[in-house]
């Protein structure tokens, strides 16, 4: 990973960064919806349902703008929306100002992650899944971080989130504007018209197998999502402090980059099949849902998160690998656009249902939905490669 060229390490710190700064707004965002401005657990996931919606949108259309402009264009671009969304979340944070900064928000942010992945998948091809796997990271390391600093500013007033996030959002901007000024497409020619490359049975098919991999994406999100949302609330309704639930997710940032020597001998293993990666990732988060199902307490929460961590490493990376093998060139930033959207759609859809599990029956039966979900997703990784299979192990 330390032998990144020059610009994707600019690419993971300045993810990193952003990260951070979202994090001050995301496992909390429940919490202050449902604490400070009275409103139900519904439509707190409703709220983050529109604001991932938007973040779809802005996935795709930056997407296809990064193929058109390139990387800087449409990060600006996206950078600007951020910003303005940020200040109306410093000044006017009470409803429903908060939800309308909060999908504005979405669209900016949505713009920048698809163009960041394909900068990267672009600037050093050869590195396969270390560029998205350091990308991965970044993100994680920020989550972590960001998480874990907003619980205890939270606890002093936690209307400093959003100064914070502003904060650390004019950070990521200084060096998106002074070092992402490069176009970060691809320029390899293209020796037939982009409308007949794009017809091909070949480029069907791994169209196909990009949209059939991302439902199991999105199915995991689901999951995955209930930790930032519905189990925010529950793990506060027994007893476990704000800065203590910020701390789990430090120990999922921080085992995420400490964990890679432990998953290393298996992904080495298997480095030619992303297949049985994802296996192994998903069975982990599977066992997670259903030991923390059972638990109470701080450190069961803590273990929980560990095997659901190891989960994630396997699966999380994977993604945006297969897409950046089955993209034809021009059209990285396009199917960038459709992982980062598939996980918005997840994130989007998955608080309206574990609010509404809760809200109507409970948490056993959110932790019982949840698995069935999750066990559905052990199809689509079944059947996704089954007409690719030489082409994708060969370029993995």
């Amino acid at each position: 990973m330390f032998k990144m060229p020059k610009k994707v390490w600019v690419l993971v710190i300045g993810m990193a960064i952003n990260f951070i700064g979202m994090s001050f707004l995301w496992p909390m965002h429940t919490i202050f919806m449902s604490q400070y401005l009275g409103q139900s657990l519904t439509t707190a996931g409703i709220v983050l349902m529109l604001n991932s919606f938007f973040t779809m949108a802005g996935s795709m259309y930056g997407g296809r703008l990064f193929d058109k402009v390139g990387g800087y264009k449409t990060v600006m671009t996206g950078a600007i929306i951020t910003f303005v969304s940020l200040i109306g979340l410093v000044l006017l944070h009470n409803w429903p100002f908060y939800a309308i900064f909060m999908t504005l928000n979405g669209l900016g942010n949505g713009m920048i992650t698809p163009a960041i992945f394909a900068m990267a998948g672009v600037v050093w091809p050869e590195g396969g899944r270390k560029t998205f796997n350091a990308i991965y990271l970044a993100q994680n390391l920020g989550v972590s971080i960001g998480t874990a600093v907003a619980g205890f500013i939270a606890e002093v007033n936690i209307e400093f989130i959003f100064i914070g996030n502003f904060l650390l959002f004019l950070v990521f901007l200084v060096i998106a504007v002074t070092q992402f000024k490069y176009d970060g497409r691809d320029k390899v020619t293209v020796t037939i018209p982009e409308s007949i490359q794009l017809n091909t049975e070949r480029q069907k098919k791994y169209f196909y197998a990009l949209l059939t991999i991302c439902v199991m994406f999105f199915l995991a999100w689901t999951g995955y999502v209930q930790w930032i949302t519905t189990l925010s609330t529950y793990i506060q309704s027994l007893n476990i402090s704000l800065s203590q639930y910020g701390l789990i997710w430090t120990v999922n940032g921080l085992l995420i980059v400490v964990g890679q020597p432990v998953i290393a001998p298996i992904i080495r293993r298997f480095h030619d099949n992303l297949k049985i990666q994802m296996y192994i990732g998903l069975t982990l988060m599977i066992v997670s849902f259903i030991f923390t199902a059972f638990q109470s307490t701080f450190a069961g929460f803590v273990v929980g998160m560990m095997i659901l961590t190891f989960g994630e490493m396997f699966v999380w990376p994977a993604i945006p690998t297969i897409a950046n093998q089955l993209a034809p060139s021009g059209k990285q930033g396009a199917y960038q656009g459709i992982v980062n959207s598939t996980a918005t759609l997840g994130r989007a859809i998955g608080p309206l249902i574990g609010g509404i599990a809760v809200d109507v029956f409970n948490m056993r039966v959110l932790f019982i939905l949840i698995v069935v979900i999750l066990v559905i997703g052990y199809y689509f990784i079944a059947i996704f490669d089954r007409n690719i299979k030489d082409e994708l192990n060969e370029s993995s």
